[in-house]
C-alpha cells in the first residue's frame, strides 16, 4: 500500500516515521474524517466497487471516499502499515425504528496497547465509517462522551456477547451501532456489500448519500438536501447542477476531477428525477 501517499491525502505526511500513540491515532482518525468524504456516489455513477482495503485506499489516494466497508477497510491497512495493533470487527448499524442485531451492515475497528491519562487500558474504538459519527476515537471504555454537538453513549452490548453498543446522540442519522468482540476479515462483509450497492431496498440505492464530519459538527447532503448540524444551522435544496457540484467541492471537498462531463450529467439527471419522484410521492 501507498502509505506515504495515504498520509499527504489526510494531510499528515509528518506521521510517516512518527511512533504509534493515543495523540497520533486521534489525529489521523480526525485527519482522515476532515479529509475523506463518507459518500456512496460510485454506486450512482454505476461504478461497482468491492470492499478489498488496498483497492478502496487507492480510491481514497485518487480524491475519493467510500462508505463503511471503504473507509474502515483502506484506514486499517493505513495504520497497520504505521505499527498499530487494529482488529477489524462485524458489527450492525441500527437504523431509527429498527431492532439492533450484528447483521455486517458495518465494518468496526478497535486499536489497541494504546494507554493515554483518559485510557488507562489503551483500546479505543476506531470508525470513519459512521457518516456523522464521532471525530476522535472513543476509548472502550463505558461511559458517556461528548464531541462537538453530539454526545454518545458507549456500553457493553445486550445482542454481542462481550461486545460493544455505540448510542448516537438524538440529532443523528442512526440509532446505534453493535459489534462482537471477535475479529474478522474483509470477505465477512461481500455479501452485504453486494446486498448494499446493487438492492432496490438499500439506502444507498435509494439515496445518493454524502457526509462530512469535522471538529464542530457534520455536514451532509442526502439526495439534493443539503444540511449543516453544529456551529450554523442550514437546511437547503440544491436544485440546479452548478450549485449541486460546487457544494461537492468546496464543502465535501470532492471535485470528482475522475468524472467525466458526459458522467456528471448523467448522475446530474437521476439526482434530479429522483428528488422529483421523492416530492411526488411525498405529496400523496
Amino acid at each position: 500500500m501507498n502509505t506515504a501517499g495515504y498520509l499527504r491525502r489526510i494531510g499528515l505526511p509528518s506521521l510517516l516515521n512518527a511512533p504509534t500513540s493515543a495523540e497520533n491515532l486521534r489525529a489521523l482518525h480526525a485527519a482522515h474524517l476532515e479529509k475523506v468524504t463518507y459518500e456512496a456516489l460510485e454506486i450512482w455513477l454505476d461504478r461497482p466497487t468491492t470492499v478489498d482495503p488496498v483497492e478502496s485506499a487507492e480510491r481514497i489516494i485518487g480524491g475519493r471516499g467510500g462508505y463503511c466497508y471503504h473507509l474502515n477497510g483502506a484506514f486499517s491497512e493505513l495504520i497497520r502499515s504505521l505499527g498499530y495493533d487494529v482488529t477489524r470487527h462485524v458489527g450492525g448499524v441500527q437504523n431509527r425504528g429498527d431492532e439492533p442485531g450484528i447483521t455486517a451492515n458495518h465494518l468496526v475497528l478497535t486499536v489497541r496497547g494504546l494507554p493515554s491519562h483518559d485510557n488507562p487500558g489503551g483500546g479505543w474504538l476506531v470508525d470513519l465509517g459512521l457518516g456523522d459519527g464521532f471525530h476522535e476515537p472513543l476509548p472502550l471504555v463505558e461511559g458517556t462522551y461528548e464531541q462537538g454537538p453530539f454526545t454518545y453513549v458507549l456500553r457493553p452490548s445486550e445482542v454481542a456477547p462481550g461486545g460493544w453498543r455505540f448510542e448516537h446522540d438524538p440529532s443523528g442519522s442512526f440509532e446505534g451501532m453493535d459489534f462482537g468482540p471477535a475479529p474478522t476479515d474483509m470477505s465477512a462483509f461481500v455479501d452485504m456489500h453486494r446486498h448494499l450497492t446493487t438492492s432496490p431496498t438499500s439506502g444507498f440505492v435509494r439515496i445518493a448519500t454524502v457526509q462530512r464530519r469535522d471538529a464542530y459538527g457534520v455536514d451532509s447532503l442526502r439526495g439534493l438536501l443539503l444540511k449543516r448540524i453544529g456551529g450554523r444551522t442550514l437546511s437547503v435544496t440544491l436544485d440546479n447542477a452548478r450549485d449541486y457540484y460546487a457544494a461537492l467541492a468546496d464543502i465535501f471537498l470532492l471535485p470528482l476531477t475522475d468524472v467525466s462531463g458526459p458522467e456528471k450529467e448523467k448522475l446530474w439527471r437521476r439526482l434530479y428525477e429522483a428528488h422529483e419522484a421523492w416530492l411526488a410521492s411525498d405529496a400523496t
